[in-house]
């Protein structure tokens, strides 16, 4: 009798694998073509947004009031104003410096628009209050889709850059667009409903599209509070797990609980280079220092890392095997993992993978500096208790909102 409950319980297990890992959502026939910064992700977008003829989703975390915003909401008010159903959706704390102005221009052409949680507070670790909506998604008719970690917001060179921000974004085309259109059309219409109003989208679906030029296998994955808690956490571990050759993980903020650095540890011990593209400049001090904490056992474990310090890095890709490759707006910390909402697409294919490994390794190689573990031993013992006490502030802001309990049954320490 004991011998089936466990039996049960370990199919039940493995199903639930199966499903985070995103197995069941691949589809096949997709076109999906990588967008390296907002040099080509801008264009694209405000190109798909003038084509369509019958609606557009765009859901971002920040959209600011500067010359890429304006330039964004000059095409949703133009598609607006030759009657297609335009739909915005912004996050209340990433775009909290976005004027009322700009909104209320966007409204008077005709664009819906409404904000993830307008609620904020400095003062709270409330974990519904550090839920935001972290998702980059724009969405124009049934015909493309596009995912990744790019806001609306200039990515011009800052000051003392000598590059723009280092990210990526990813074009669909094919049957997966449904799923992505669907996964908007559903978050609008729950925020609208929270905010007592009729949000249900009724307008007649768009024509089905006609595209057939592609052969990728890719999936979409969310993570939420609901039904896809662990879904991009999952597809990571268990392509890390499985893993022969080679891991690039490329993340602004990287913070990899106890499950996922033993991962990457024991693919390193079983002979897989293991590369970690990180945030070489301090945007969020408390974050950049808390992920210098791991340093140490990452690079005993033979782990290469590489910071990148031309600009600010805001990736969140990865490859694995040179044919498992995601893009997305997830980081590997517990901000993404365990709070935000937010979106990946993942891609099977050895064109698209090696396009991304490519790119990535000649960042590393020319734009970024490795730390070595000999060098890294001879830090200052003060910036070793400095990248410790961040790490152990940044437990107790996520024990505060909830995440350590959490954190206790999963093990994601």
């Amino acid at each position: 009798m004991n011998g089936m409950r466990h039996g049960k319980r370990h199919l039940r297990s493995l199903y639930r694998a199966v499903l985070s890992a995103g197995w069941s959502s691949f589809r096949p026939g997709n076109q999906v073509t990588l967008l390296h910064n907002g040099e080509a992700y801008f264009p694209a977008i405000e190109r798909a947004f003038d084509r369509a003829k019958y609606e557009v989703y765009l859901e971002t975390y920040i959209y600011e009031n500067d010359a890429t915003g304006r330039r964004i909401a000059d095409a949703l008010k133009r598609a607006a104003l030759r009657g297609v159903k335009v739909y915005v959706l912004i996050d209340g704390y990433g775009s909290k410096d976005l004027p009322q102005s700009l909104l209320d221009d966007l409204r008077a052409a005709g664009v819906k628009t409404l904000i993830y949680r307008p609620q904020i507070s400095p003062w709270t670790f409330r974990r519904e209050r550090l839920r935001r909506l972290h998702r980059k998604i724009a969405v124009a008719d049934r015909e493309i889709a596009f995912v990744g970690g790019i806001n609306i917001i200039s990515d011009s060179k800052a000051a003392g850059d000598s590059s723009p921000r280092y990210d990526y974004a990813v074009a669909v085309e094919g049957p997966l667009v449904d799923v992505i259109r669907l996964s908007a059309q559903r978050l609008w219409s729950m925020v609208a409903w929270s905010d007592f109003r009729r949000g249900t989208v009724r307008c007649e679906a768009p024509p089905t599209s006609t595209f057939s030029g592609g052969g990728m296998r890719a999936a979409f994955l969310v993570r939420d509070n609901f039904h896809h808690r662990r879904d991009i956490e999952g597809a990571y571990m268990q392509a890390i797990k499985q893993a022969e050759s080679e891991i690039i993980l490329a993340h602004a903020y990287f913070l990899p609980g106890f499950d996922f650095r033993h991962a990457l540890i024991h693919a390193a011990g079983r002979g897989v280079r293991v590369v970690l593209l990180l945030q070489g400049k301090v945007e969020y001090p408390l974050e950049h220092y808390a992920a210098r904490a791991l340093y140490g056992t990452l690079l005993d474990a033979g782990i290469e890392i590489y910071e990148y310090g031309t600009s600010f890095l805001h990736a969140k890709v990865a490859v694995i095997d040179g044919h498992w490759a995601t893009v997305g707006s997830s980081n590997i910390d517990p901000f993404s993992l365990l709070l935000s909402r937010e979106a990946n697409v993942v891609v099977d294919d050895e064109e698209f993978g090696a396009t991304l490994a490519q790119s990535l390794k000649k960042t590393a190689e020319t734009d970024c500096r490795r730390i070595l573990a000999d060098n890294w031993k001879q830090h200052p013992a003060c910036l070793r208790f400095i990248s410790w006490l961040s790490y152990g502030l940044l437990r107790v802001m996520m024990g505060i909102s909830g995440y350590a309990r959490e954190n206790g049954r999963s093990r994601n320490d």
